[in-house]
């Protein structure tokens, strides 16, 4: 079942078009922490080192920290798939915490489950003090879908992620395996709620901890970036931080629509009337982008 479960939401690397730099005066740059998606690397030269590459030829002077999880970049990618979260979690705020670069904060931006992590930090570790968060592609209330093969709308996908979810939720499997700890199954609130070892407890499921709450309000902006074409995750709407509703898979809500919202168990309605939750969208499938798309729509979010 863990082999299974391995394979769903298997996004390749962020794809980048090429395009012409925008340069900006390195005046009072903000520091940039980044954090890739599953299956991918810190330093892969055709998706995260060229993503930092970019934003250095853009903002001059900046400083950007690519997250390697693990002591090398096989570690790396290994540990996107089977290290605890809550453990990547820790870590990243240690190392965090322990660079002179950022100590008077920084900006983060994740790309797809990396996105969910860092707002993980933003809520655990309030210092070095998160400014912007940039979700692009993130799952911030999970997923319940295989790559390519939506649920929705194939009776075969909806059996697959069914057995999936009977699995899911083990003891050894929640631990050791990084997406069965944001897979979220509407059929089986209770479940989740009980057994999700990260994503349930950072969406306050089974209690309000007024400290993470608090924490993720300190944010200038909360930035989610859906796309509109997305073939990998499902439901897409989780990338706005929407889902499907309680008790059934194939209707889904809004943020605005959800209890978590209306409860505002995050601080996220607080956060939305005091405009700092934005929700861009991208044309393409996951994390694919022009690099001009990116200097228009995300780059204004890192000065």
């Amino acid at each position: 079942m863990a082999a299974a479960l391995l394979c769903f939401l298997l996004a390749g690397p962020v794809l980048l078009a090429a395009g012409s730099p925008v340069h900006i005066s390195n005046n009072g740059t903000v520091p940039l922490v980044l954090w890739h998606g599953m299956g991918d690397s810190c330093c892969n030269p055709l998706s995260m080192g060229s993503i930092k590459k970019m934003i250095e030829e853009e903002i001059s002077g900046v400083y950007v920290l690519s997250l390697m999880i693990g002591k090398n970049v096989a570690q790396d990618m290994e540990n996107s798939f089977f290290m605890d979260v809550n453990e990547q979690v820790s870590a990243v705020c240690s190392q965090l915490a322990r660079d002179p670069e950022l100590k008077a904060g920084y900006h983060a931006m994740g790309f797809s489950q990396g996105a969910q992590f860092l707002r993980a930090v933003a809520q655990r570790c309030p210092s070095p003090p998160m400014k912007n968060l940039i979700s692009v592609g993130g799952q911030h209330q999970g997923v319940y879908g295989l790559p390519r093969c939506p649920g929705e709308s194939s009776r075969i996908c909806d059996a697959i992620r069914k057995a999936l979810n009977s699995g899911a939720y083990t003891d050894i499997v929640q631990k050791h395996l990084v997406q069965a700890q944001y897979w979220h199954d509407p059929l089986n609130d209770d479940l989740y709620k009980k057994h999700s070892l990260f994503l349930a407890d950072i969406n306050q499921e089974r209690v309000v901890n007024e400290t993470y709450r608090k924490n993720l309000q300190l944010l200038e902006k909360f930035v989610m970036v859906k796309f509109l074409q997305d073939t990998v995750v499902d439901p897409v709407d989780t990338e706005w931080f929407g889902f499907l509703k309680r008790g059934q898979a194939k209707e889904t809500e809004t943020l605005q629509e959800s209890a978590l919202y209306k409860e505002d168990r995050l601080g996220l309605a607080e956060m939305d009337l005091d405009g700092k939750l934005e929700f861009l969208s991208s044309e393409g499938d996951h994390l694919q982008f022009t690099r001009e798309w990116f200097n228009a729509n995300l780059l204004p979010y890192l000065h």
